[in-house]
Formats: structure tokens, C-alpha cells, sequence
């Protein structure tokens, strides 16, 4: 198995987490926030999406599908145009607001589209070309994709506890 099977892999079980954690949820439980600075499921999913999107899209050299398919118009946000989420306050975090999973879903599936699209022709020789210099020691491709993938999973498995909880207290 090469590292870019390994990759795709992994983002597909991004993908397939997505859908999992706001199918079938309608906007109050997707909007929920169970403390005032706590993340709702839409702000977690908008935002792992955000992440993915930005950060792939400046490591290959692409525009980000938030801005070249619309998506930052049908989410309608009171927010910076490249607004990803990193370090949103509580106010922030309540501008994310969405309607149905379908709008998370759909953006989702968008960028995972972008990003297997470019995980399929990476090399391994590509895995070592530094993205980002800014970091002790720099950061290569590889290091960002999987610094992607990890948080991703972080934030879809938050988004999968907060339904679990949602679902629980409706019970």
C-alpha cells in the first residue's frame, strides 16, 4: 500500500464521519450548543471542512472551493470570506448557523472531492516538498495532510459525541 492509499483512506473516513454525525438532524440539533462557549455540530463540521479546504488548497496551489463554487454565499455567514474558524470566540461561533445537513454535507463533499482529486496523483517524492516555512522544523506536505486528517477526526468525533448527547437528552 503506498502513503497516498493510506491518505485517501483516511479522508474517506472523514467523509463517511460527516455524514454519520448531522444526517437525519434538523437545525436545532444542528445548531445546539450545550454551554455559551461550547461548539455547536454545525460550527464543528463547517469548520473541519474550512480547515480541509483551506489547507489543501494552499498546499497544492488550488483555490478553495468555499470561494470558486459558492459555497460561501449559500451558507450566508457573517464572517470574513476566508474565515476558517481557528480561534472564533462564542460570537463567532453562534454566527454558524445552518438550516439542514445537507448544506454541510454537500460543502463537504465538495472539498473531499478537491482533495481526492489531488491526494490521487501525489508521490511520495511530493510528501517531502515543504509546504510551509514558517514552523521549527518546516512543514512538508505530508506533515500538513496528516496534521489535516488528525484534526478532522478530532473535531467529527466532538460533532458525533455532541449528536450522541443531543439524541440522549431527547430520549
Amino acid at each position: 500500500m503506498h502513503a497516498k492509499d493510506i491518505l485517501i483512506d483516511g479522508y474517506t473516513r472523514i467523509q463517511e464521519t460527516v455524514h454519520a454525525a448531522v444526517e437525519g438532524l434538523g437545525p436545532d440539533a444542528l445548531n445546539h450548543r450545550p454551554a455559551p462557549a461550547a461548539n455547536s455540530i454545525a460550527w464543528l463540521v463547517w469548520h473541519l471542512t474550512r480547515v480541509q479546504d483551506d489547507h489543501v488548497a494552499d498546499a497544492f496551489g488550488l483555490d478553495q472551493v468555499w470561494l470558486t463554487q459558492g459555497w460561501e454565499k449559500r451558507f450566508g455567514l457573517d464572517l470574513p470570506p476566508r474565515d476558517h474558524g481557528y480561534g472564533h470566540t462564542a460570537e463567532q461561533v453562534a454566527k454558524v448557523t445552518v438550516d439542514s445537513p445537507d448544506l454541510l454535507t454537500g460543502y463537504y463533499d465538495a472539498v473531499h472531492e478537491q482533495s481526492l482529486k489531488v491526494l490521487r496523483e501525489v508521490s511520495a517524492a511530493d510528501l517531502e516538498r515543504v509546504v510551509d516555512k514558517r514552523w521549527d522544523p518546516p512543514v512538508t506536505l505530508g506533515v500538513r495532510l496528516v496534521s489535516v486528517l488528525a484534526d478532522d477526526l478530532e473535531h467529527v468525533g466532538q460533532a458525533a459525541y455532541l449528536r450522541g448527547l443531543i439524541q440522549s437528552a431527547a430520549a
